[in-house]
């Protein structure tokens, strides 16, 4: 038994400061490049791992330096790693580019002999468990993993930023779901942010639907109440990783059963110190690290400014 597993992807991230984003047909030059493990779910596994949660990872893996890198973060982290490992091919890969503000841009390349597939999941993987994350990239398993999960009365969090294929039977088996600021319009075709959070827990029956923001935080809505807290202002190194954070955040808040205001300031505060350092986990810091955010920086303004209700 474990508190949380996931379910999704791994990534070695290959980080490449910059003081701007190239000009299309520019020659840049860069100083250093430091490869670092990464990928949305693996990443929020970790953190959790981090914060005292004992954990569980799902996913696939090549048979090379890549994969050892990630084997390796995962055993130093104590992360109970059910890993599939395929021969001959090439784990996934992304380089990113962080501009001198710290926003990051993602060159992702994946082999589709990884994509993992209903059949390389075992049921008691995802039952032994208080909670499952996934990210949606592998829609068929997430979905098959979301649905034993939902039999088995466990909680199921999404993070989602794509629409992928089959998505929609993936997301009515999502209790919470927390997707990138421009998901909920294009599932939906409402371009009031509000409005398509709104339709989305309608049409799917999810307990919550948010939406990540950046320096505005997070908006979620409930089924009642929207709540809209705004991002901690910090010295931003590199934003690569702060949506995985988040998510952690969130994930260690719901399973401490604590109110969702306090779970959502919580990711919030993680996240913002995860952009404090370089590569997807660089700002992990501790538990208590964070909550020291939260009595102690200010915040960014948001256009979500007062709780709208039914």
């Amino acid at each position: 038994m474990v508190d949380l597993v996931g379910v999704g992807l791994n990534a070695t991230d290959t980080l490449i400061p910059l003081a701007s984003f190239p000009v299309r047909g520019s020659k840049v030059e860069y100083s250093t490049a430091t490869v670092m493990p990464g990928g949305q779910t693996a990443t929020t596994v970790i953190a959790c791992q981090s914060w005292g949660l004992r954990t569980r990872y799902v996913g696939k893996l090549g048979d090379d330096d890549a994969a050892r890198l990630h084997r390796q973060a995962f055993a130093r982290a104590g992360v109970d790693a059910r890993l599939i490992e395929v021969s001959g091919a090439a784990s996934p890969q992304s380089l990113i580019l962080v501009d001198g503000g710290g926003e990051r841009t993602v060159l992702c390349r994946r082999d589709e002999r990884l994509l993992l597939q209903p059949e390389d999941l075992d049921r008691a993987w995802i039952a032994n468990a208080r909670a499952l994350h996934v990210d949606g990239y592998e829609t068929a398993a997430a979905t098959a993993a979301a649905r034993w999960a939902r039999a088995a009365g466990i909680p199921v969090i999404a993070d989602l930023d794509e629409s992928y294929p089959g998505v929609e039977d993936l997301i009515e088996n999502v209790d919470y779901l927390i997707v990138s600021r421009d998901f909920p319009s294009r599932l939906t075709g409402e371009r009031n942010l509000e409005q398509a959070l709104r339709s989305i827990q309608i049409r799917y029956g999810c307990r919550l639907t948010a939406a990540t923001l950046g320096q505005e935080g997070v908006l979620a809505w409930d089924g009642s109440t929207f709540y809209s807290h705004a991002a901690y202002r910090v010295a931003v190194v590199d934003t690569t990783g702060a949506g995985d954070i988040f998510h952690a955040g969130f994930i260690y808040g719901l399973l401490q059963g604590w109110p969702l205001a306090r779970q959502l300031d919580f990711a919030c505060a993680a996240a913002a110190l995860n952009c404090t350092a370089a590569g997807a986990r660089g700002g992990i810091q501790t538990a208590e690290a964070v909550e020291h955010l939260m009595a102690t920086t200010s915040r960014y303004e948001t256009a979500y400014l007062a709780p709208a209700t039914d």
